[in-house]
């Protein structure tokens, strides 16, 4: 989203803000339930200089663009039931992502890539399975890398059939990496493709012709040329006819964030990023507003973009996405609360009684997806439990999300002591992406604990409690709590940053797996490691020499 900005912004900071005004790389149209979002990516507007975005090859401000587009579909175009990827290119859909700025990216530029483009594709899915919002890849010529796996994250992909169009996962034999936005995943867990075949595809640089793809599961439909527009209009029927998405009324509009950026963090009305570069912290504060707000839909139409639930997830997730991007060396988050339980468990039943509306069915799943978008950011995350805290319900996620908790205890004024408070919303509203609760997932899998927890809903338990249940992970007392926390915190920022991301990847999805678990495990794992390998961006890597005529030099030892 686009924000007001009130301050000067440090001239190395990458913004994510879009507004339709500024779209370069995407044609939206609107007709009725139907939003064609139309690839038309111009060539000489990449987010960095030197590299042109040739055959529609995309780069993170392409992405930057889809983000806000598909964001904006949701809350200002309530109508709209299905969406439309399509290309305005002559016989070239996407080509994926652009080879030259990938080879002249860092490697925390080419990571931070694949993960965003990443979870904008994971968007799509939450839509179509939360919301009922159907997605239609109207695949009208060549289409390559993340081009396919753009669309493959759409229901369905209907194929030119023009002899000359090719689908394909080309980057194993021509950049010497693996397809970064899910392909491989999406290619075995969603579309079923049988693994020999799979072997075949990702390892063919040319591709695969419209007959063939179909035949092995790559899309779903193919029509021959003067057919297309007819078959891309049925599919668009038989999806809206089955689309429970669609509903009537006024959308809502997102108004541009009220943002400050300052050498000392990120400052917006609801959240507030305090850094500590020398400590390598970053302190995340979310308050809750002083009332609860409208209690109604009419009321909660009219707040719009201001309403609180929603106001507080689009300036955390926009927080998140800078703070991973820009601020590299950062690598612990501390997660803080500020304001009243009772004001924030109010606003969970508010959300719980008026759940079958649009909006607050799109504002949940907004904080679904904020959530996850923590849960899978490669940063050390602590909650604070200390006196002014309000973990309860919605806020109260955060605690569970976090990797290790520590909760004052106050033995000698227990009434000043603070408390955490769970409700119903922590039992499903929100499931992280193995697709269970933030509780469930800390239990890995054991059921007792959740029932005990959940016994306790509404009910403001204290530090002794909250350890009891395995809600925090310590709980000092006031002589020994800021020595504990200092330490802490020291020590965890006295640790390999690649050895944290590669633990706590691990750690926080225990139990059963999803595709997206295994979609960002292979990104924090395996393509990670590949990016950084000579056989890759060596001097001599593919990803180097591609386009040079030079061929890639390998090292042939399997590690």
């Amino acid at each position: 989203m686009n924000a007001v900005l009130q301050a000067s912004t440090p001239t190395n900071y990458v913004l994510y803000d879009r507004s339709p005004d500024s779209y370069a790389h995407w044609r939206v149209s609107y007709e009725g339930s139907v939003a064609t979002l139309a690839m038309d990516v111009a060539e000489d507007k990449g987010i960095k200089p030197g590299y042109k975005l040739k055959l529609n090859s995309y780069d993170l401000g392409v992405d930057m663009e889809l983000y806000d587009v598909l964001q904006r579909i949701r809350f200002e175009h309530p109508e709209v039931s299905v969406v439309v990827l399509t290309s305005m290119k002559e016989r070239m859909f996407c080509s994926g992502a652009n080879i030259y700025m990938l080879g002249l990216s860092s490697h925390a530029w080419k990571v931070n890539f694949c993960k965003f483009t990443n979870e904008t594709r994971n968007g799509i899915e939450d839509s179509s399975l939360h919301q009922g919002l159907r997605f239609l890849a109207a695949v009208n010529g060549t289409v390559a890398g993340g081009g396919y796996e753009l669309a493959l994250a759409c229901d369905e992909i209907l194929m030119i059939d023009d002899r000359s169009s090719t689908v394909s996962l080309p980057e194993v034999p021509l950049l010497g990496v693996l397809p970064g936005t899910g392909g491989l995943t999406r290619l075995i867990d969603k579309r079923r493709v049988r693994r020999d075949l799979a072997d075949v595809f990702c390892t063919t640089s040319e591709g695969v012709r419209g007959d063939r793809a179909q035949q092995w599961g790559l899309v779903d439909h193919i029509a021959r040329p003067q057919q297309f527009k007819d078959a891309t209009a049925a599919r668009i029927q038989a999806l809206s006819a089955a689309a429970p998405r669609g509903a009537a009324g006024q959308g809502i509009t997102l108004t541009p964030l009220t943002r400050v950026i300052d050498d000392g963090g990120l400052h917006y009305v609801q959240v507030d990023v305090s850094l500590d570069r020398a400590a390598r912290t970053a302190t995340i504060t979310i308050t809750a507003p002083d009332t609860a707000g409208p209690v109604d839909v009419v009321g909660i139409h009219a707040a719009g973009a201001a309403w609180w639930p929603l106001a507080m997830a689009r300036e955390l997730d926009d927080a998140i996405l800078l703070l991973r991007l820009n601020e590299l060396e950062i690598g612990t988050w501390i997660l803080k609360t500020r304001g009243k339980a009772s004001v924030v468990l109010e606003i969970d039943a508010i959300i719980a009684a008026n759940a079958r509306d649009w909006f607050v069915a799109e504002t949940v799943g907004m904080l679904r997806r904020t959530l996850a978008r923590l849960d899978v950011s490669s940063r050390t995350l602590f909650a604070i439990v200390d006196q002014d805290s309000c973990f309860a319900g919605t806020l109260a996620e955060l605690l569970l999300a976090a990797d290790r908790s520590y909760m004052l205890q106050l033995p000698d004024t227990p009434e000043e002591a603070p408390h955490i408070t769970l409700s119903a919303a922590n039992f499903g509203r929100y499931p992280m992406v193995n697709h269970q609760t933030r509780l469930l997932t800390r239990f890995c899998g054991e059921t007792a604990p959740v029932a005990a927890a959940k016994a306790r809903v509404g009910e403001a338990v204290d530090a002794g409690a909250a350890l009891a249940l395995g809600l925090i992970t310590f709980a000092p007392d006031d002589i020994d709590w800021a020595g504990e926390v200092r330490i802490a915190v020291e020590e965890r920022a006295s640790l390999s940053p690649d050895a944290l991301t590669g633990m706590e990847a691990s750690l926080r999805f225990g139990g059963q797996e999803s595709m997206e678990t295994r979609v960002f495990g292979r990104l924090s794992a395996w393509q990670n490691w590949i990016f950084i390998r000579p056989n890759a961006v060596g001097e001599h890597g593919a990803l180097k020499v591609f386009g040079t005529g030079s061929k890639a030099q390998f090292n042939w030892e399997r590690v």
